[in-house]
């Protein structure tokens, strides 16, 4: 067990998180990405350091038909060096570029993160929930066996009749039933969160956390306005925008602006001074054919300013999207609470009901069957509620994915009193 877990198996929303974003496999590739844009950015000295090489032969020389044999016959070897410095316009752009793409993968790591540690607090406290039900579904599955152990005393001693026996009987089979089969979700969902974590799937952890359900009131326009420049989709749109300006200029410059090509190299045959060779060169390349409409040359730059007009629609229809969906969660979550109200309302009502009805069963004024009723009735309100609450403590955690904050700050923020 992962040294984080308390020597009682316990285990927090934090240590979680904590656990996930250390042993999440897509969150470690997207490291690596990370770490390899950071290494191009340290060394943007690369795009205009000169291509240095050496060279080394072997040669033999010898006349095929002649017994006169030339100077230097037979094998001899040759070394050489050579530098090439390539100069273009285009350099600084893609300098640019390069940073611009370190942005881009800093930012969408942070928004893994963010995205996981979002994911990992929605199944935990899905998992409380589940587990909450379970000690309902306890509860029901006790007192439906006591009563149906009390009947069979009654049976024996000919108070009740064989109808009101069978029928206690088979609620507390399903009450057992419903018991085992929530008992077996229960646990696959908790394998499934201990795998997300890097556990063994037959840890023993009991999850901490408060459950505890605060409303959320927040105007739709005011978060957008607040929060919306800050997302990590809109932000990379922009990016990629910048991104495609940065490459269409690029690919004007090179195509378009002349180039100096500066190179000096050396040769030695035997290692004979006499032999030695040093040559440079240094040269302009002034590029005709992409001024020409319709050239090759001329096309890549119309598809580089394409390609910005369609990243503009692109980051548009992005905001939209995300203006709608902060609107949808802001009136789903007002929505929501008012079903949470009803149901804690649904949840006492029934529950009272049932006290009543007990009352009246162990006072012989009120049949079996309606206690059974009565009691289902209660599970069932209980059961929306727990329900209703998850939902829609989940939404909470969608809008706090949506506005790119943690859903601690939304509480804070725009949390009010539940009285």
């Amino acid at each position: 067990m992962p040294h984080i877990i308390s020597a009682q198996g316990e285990l927090l929303l934090e240590q979680a998180v904590n656990l996930a974003l250390e042993y999440n496999l897509d969150l470690k590739k997207t490291g690596i990405d990370l770490a390899a844009s950071g290494y191009s950015e340290k060394n943007l000295w690369s795009e205009i350091f000169p291509t240095i090489n050496a060279t080394a032969g072997v040669n033999y020389t010898n006349n095929l038909f002649s017994n006169i044999q030339p100077p230097n016959s037979g094998f001899g070897y040759s070394v050489g060096a050579g530098v090439r410095l390539g100069l273009n316009a285009g350099i600084p752009y893609a300098i640019k570029s390069i940073q611009l793409a370190h942005q881009v993968n800093l930012l969408s790591y942070e928004n893994a993160r963010n995205q996981l540690s979002i994911q990992v607090a929605k199944i935990f406290y899905s998992l409380i929930m589940e587990k909450n039900n379970l000690t309902l579904l306890e509860e029901v599955q006790s007192l439906a066996q006591r009563h149906y152990d009390r009947n069979q005393i009654a049976f024996r001693n000919g108070l009740i009749g064989e109808l009101a026996l069978t029928q206690t009987r088979l609620a507390a089979e399903n009450a057992r039933y419903n018991l085992s089969a929530a008992n077996i979700l229960y646990n696959n969902n908790m394998a499934d969160f201990l795998a997300l974590l890097g556990m063994e799937i037959d840890t023993t952890v009991t999850l901490l956390g408060e459950t505890t359900i605060t409303r959320i009131s927040a105007n739709a326009d005011e978060l957008i306005l607040q929060y919306l420049p800050l997302r990590p989709d809109i932000i990379r749109s922009r990016n990629e925008i910048e991104r495609l300006r940065l490459l269409e200029r690029r690919t004007a410059m090179q195509v378009r602006a002349p180039s100096l090509d500066l190179s000096l190299n050396w040769l030695s045959t035997n290692f004979d001074p006499f032999t030695d060779r040093i040559s440079g060169s240094a040269s302009i390349t002034v590029p005709v054919d992409p001024w020409i409409p319709g050239t090759s040359g001329n096309q890549n730059i119309r598809r580089a300013q394409n390609s910005v007009e369609k990243a503009a629609l692109d980051l548009t229809m992005t905001e939209n999207s995300a203006k709608n969906q902060i609107r949808s969660l802001t009136a789903r979550l007002h929505n929501s609470w008012d079903s949470i109200l009803i149901a804690r309302l649904g949840y006492e009502a029934a529950q009272r009901n049932y006290q009543l009805t007990e009352f009246g069963f162990n006072n012989g004024t009120v049949e079996y069957l309606v206690l059974e009723d009565a009691r289902n009735n209660m599970t069932s309100a209980r059961q929306r509620l727990f329900q209703s609450e998850l939902a829609y403590f989940t939404m909470i955690l969608d809008l706090s994915s949506a506005l790119n904050i943690s859903w601690n700050q939304l509480l804070e923020t725009y949390g009010v009193s539940n009285e």
